[in-house]
């Protein structure tokens, strides 16, 4: 860990947080869309960009399931 001496400053950027003070992890955007082929049926998914307290992670997600949540991620 950097020392930090009288006059630095370091930047951080914009979190959200709970009334828990929990850190709140948020979608950035849409990546790629896939359909997965089953036996009888076929499920749209979404890879998903997050903010993280880790860094950026992308995770695959139902599409059905992201648009309710955050259906400003499928509006252009």
């Amino acid at each position: 860990m950097p020392e930090l001496h009288a006059g630095s400053s370091v930047v951080q950027k914009e979190i959200q947080i709970d009334e828990q003070l929990h850190f709140i992890e948020e979608t950035v955007e849409i990546i790629e869309r896939e359909v997965k082929k089953l036996k009888r049926s076929r499920i749209p998914i979404v890879k998903v960009r997050w903010n993280s307290k880790r860094g950026p992670e992308f995770t695959w997600e139902r599409e059905d399931n992201m648009k309710t949540k955050y259906p400003h991620l499928f509006e252009k």
